[in-house]
């Protein structure tokens, strides 16, 4: 915003700036609209079924059906529900999950803020979503939500400070917070991408960063609910989780903060691992697709590996949740970072 004030004056700045961050909202609900067929799509093939195919062709309409239906039902509050905190958590949820993105970067230059603490930012700004969880399973003033909220939060607790430390790893490697330079740094080819780093640090790192992706990819799951960790929305004990009094627009601001928090982890395991919007091969023909695209076909293929899990693989146990969390992620990804930095520390000294 400020670059858009300081070459176009305040009045028009700030309206090309609000255009910028509008462009970006719609852009990102529409292909959220599509990601969420796709995960049905995923799911039904893995069951021999169809999936959506009535709504438009091929059911490509399908979730903007979804969307109308939605908001035309009626909002129902409980009676001893807290109406200001019940109608606040799923704001929370969606704002959250939107404001996180503000600094993605999808291509060079195509960033909405490139703050320089950009990974810390992701951090705090995701960590605080809990609360809407929190609120809006305390304020339906039921039992079922109540411990579907306080799963939630425990879980996501648990997976944020691996999350957290893996970060560290790939900071380590870069020397930077800010997310462009994180993909800057991975340019030049496959070979050069963290997950590879064969490019940055000596060979052994990838015995570090592989791992790491993996622990990743795993957190994400738990961190966004995901099957097999959709402990908090275990239809055999909890009924549906946290949001089991929601419904119409409420509960859709849920499911968009849901699914928004899924493709955020996607889009940074692609920024964070595998080269952001660059090419695999640094020449032609690759280099003649734009870099946007690039981006866009690796948050896709980590959507369908998310959405594969969800069709596969069975449902954990609680303490098998926190046992892998603490007892298995926590320590590895803690001694992942003590190596890496001295890996670091080895190579400029060499």
């Amino acid at each position: 915003m400020y670059e858009f004030v300081t070459q176009h004056g305040p009045v028009w700045g700030t309206v090309m700036a609000i255009g910028q961050i509008m462009a970006f909202v719609i852009v990102l609900l529409l292909s959220l609209a599509f990601l969420l067929l796709m995960d049905r799509k995923v799911w039904a093939a893995v069951q021999m079924r169809k999936g959506p195919n009535t709504v438009g062709a091929f059911g490509l309409l399908q979730s903007f059906a979804d969307f109308i239906k939605f908001v035309l039902k009626e909002i129902i509050v409980p009676a001893g529900a807290d109406r200001p905190l019940f109608l606040l958590a799923p704001l929370l949820t969606f704002v959250f999950a939107f404001v996180t993105w503000a600094v993605i970067p999808v291509a060079p230059g195509w960033v909405i803020s490139d703050l320089n603490v950009g990974i810390l930012y992701v951090f705090a700004i995701s960590s605080l979503g809990v609360y809407g969880i929190i609120i809006g399973g305390w304020a339906s003033n039921s039992k079922y939500p109540f411990l579907g909220s306080l799963r939630s939060a425990a879980q996501m607790v648990s997976y944020e400070v691996s999350i957290g430390f893996v970060l560290v790893t790939v900071l380590l490697m870069v020397g930077s917070m800010n997310l462009s330079a994180v993909v800057e740094a991975q340019a030049g080819g496959f070979w050069n991408w963290h997950v590879l780093s064969a490019g940055m640090l000596p060979w052994p790192a990838f015995l570090i960063t592989i791992p790491m992706f993996v622990i990743f990819f795993i957190s994400a799951l738990a961190e966004t609910n995901r099957p097999p960790f959709d402990l908090p929305e275990a239809e055999s004990e909890l009924v549906a989780g946290y949001q089991v009094e929601y419904s119409s627009t409420p509960y859709l601001l849920f499911m968009i903060g849901e699914y928004l928090n899924i493709v955020l982890m996607c889009a940074l395991m692609t920024v964070l691992f595998f080269g952001g919007w660059h090419a695999p091969f640094d020449f032609a023909p690759f280099t003649w697709i734009h870099p946007v695209f690039w981006f866009a076909i690796k948050v896709v293929f980590f959507f369908f590996m998310f959405a594969m899990v969800k069709a596969l693989v069975p449902r954990y146990r609680y303490d098998q949740l926190m046992r892998l969390g603490w007892k298995i992620f926590l320590p590895t990804s803690l001694a992942a970072v003590a190596v890496m930095g001295g890996i670091v520390v080895y190579s400029n000294a060499g």
